[in-house]
């Protein structure tokens, strides 16, 4: 999962690469009145009468920079919301101007790096950002993009530094949220959550800036068995009632894990868009036994097709938890995990590697994440009883 705060119109993290999609190409219309997505807004909603706005400004000036990062940051927002990846291509396509530039202009460039981002080009969208840093080195929002790209490929000293540039850039608490989620992953779970827990009680937060921290408290304090304190946490999130696809996805792992499957269930029954969320469901309803679990599966199936046809793989983690949880065939599984482990190296990455490994009985598949592990001094309950078993093994 990708996780980064925005500090500039502070909209939360971005996160559609876990339980959305990958962002499909930009379409262009055949004529005006094409319908191209109807929107979550009531046509009252304020948000709708400036999203109206923006447009208009862009369909007589298509080169109008404000109006374009405007229009294509909330449409970024939105597919963050509902968790529809037709969102991103939209803004994409309202970026299309200075898309190919070589230099474009540092917002649209911004811009550029977070669909790059959820799309899993961490390397490009490093680049990216690299070339807003070059052109505004005081932009906070691109310091903690780099942060969590940084993090999601294991490269944590990085990561770290990237974040400590936000020292004088941003308020203390977007400071200590960053630092806190990579100590929370690197063997300094205790402190991580001693800082979080200071920052809710103690710092006046926006909805964004509370779902963001509360999320990482409650994570954090899940892989190292603090139940109770994950549990209050997780409602700590919930309590500021926006939606949030991350949140809605790290509580149903939470509830999987616990065994609460009809919680899941009434997490998640209206959540079938999103591809990760729909997994959840699914897993819920297969260890209910309940027959609509078969055709989830088989839709499930479905979209990771379609995913492959289009070469997107943004989807290679749920689909390896997929064919494991699902499908239950290991042997397929496994390289799916592996690839996955290529690109990204968070806990639920790890996870599905162990699991797929011991599945498949396959002890040196797992080697790449036991010496994570170790090198990181991870602290997390889940993959510690992987790693025994699969030590233990006799293959």
């Amino acid at each position: 999962m990708i996780r980064s705060l925005t500090v500039v119109s502070v909209v939360g993290w971005f996160v559609l690469s876990e339980v959305g999609a990958a962002y499909p190409e930009p379409y262009q219309p055949t004529e005006d009145a094409q319908v191209l997505q109807r929107l979550s807004f009531r046509a009252s909603d304020p948000v709708a009468h400036e999203l109206d706005s923006l447009r208009t400004n862009l369909r007589r000036n298509p080169r109008d920079l404000e109006s374009a990062v405007k229009l294509a940051t909330r449409y970024i927002e939105q597919g963050r919301s509902e968790g529809d990846p037709r969102f991103l291509g939209q803004a994409q396509a309202v970026l299309s101007p200075w898309w190919s530039e070589p230099t474009p202009p540092p917002a649209a460039l911004l811009l550029r790096a977070t669909i790059r981002q959820n799309a899993h080009e961490f390397n490009e969208a490093l680049i990216d950002l690299d070339q807003v840093l070059a052109a505004e080195p005081n932009n906070a929002q691109a310091w903690l993009t780099k942060a969590s790209i940084l993090q999601v490929q294991a490269r944590y000293d990085e990561a770290r530094r990237a974040c400590q540039r936000l020292t004088r850039l941003a308020s203390a608490h977007v400071l200590l949220g960053c630092l806190s989620d990579i100590a929370g992953v690197t063997g300094q779970s205790m402190k991580s959550r001693e800082l979080l827990r200071q920052v809710l009680s103690e710092t006046p937060l926006s909805g964004r800036e509370h779902i963001w921290v509360a999320t990482i408290l409650a994570e954090t304090a899940s892989r190292t068995g603090a139940i109770r304190e994950a549990e209050k946490s997780f409602a700590e999130a919930f309590k500021v009632g926006t939606k949030d696809q991350y949140l809605l996805g790290a509580y149903a792992d939470f509830l999987l894990d616990q065994c609460r499957y009809q919680d899941v269930m009434s997490l998640l029954r209206s959540e079938t868009k999103a591809d990760g969320l729909l997994l959840r469901l699914a897993l819920a309803e297969q260890a209910l036994k309940l027959p609509i679990f078969q055709n989830h599966t088989a839709e499930l199936a479905a979209r990771f097709t379609a995913a492959r046809e289009r070469g997107t793989t943004v989807h290679v983690r749920e689909e390896a938890r997929f064919t494991l949880a699902l499908l239950h065939d290991a042997r397929r599984a496994l390289p799916l995990a592996q690839a996955n482990w290529k690109v990204q190296r968070e806990p639920a990455d790890a996870r599905i590697l162990l699991e797929s490994a011991l599945t498949a009985k396959n002890s040196p598949a797992a080697q790449p994440v036991l010496d994570w592990m170790t090198s990181n001094h991870v602290e997390d309950v889940h993959l510690q009883q992987l790693a025994k078993q699969i030590q233990k093994a006799p293959f």
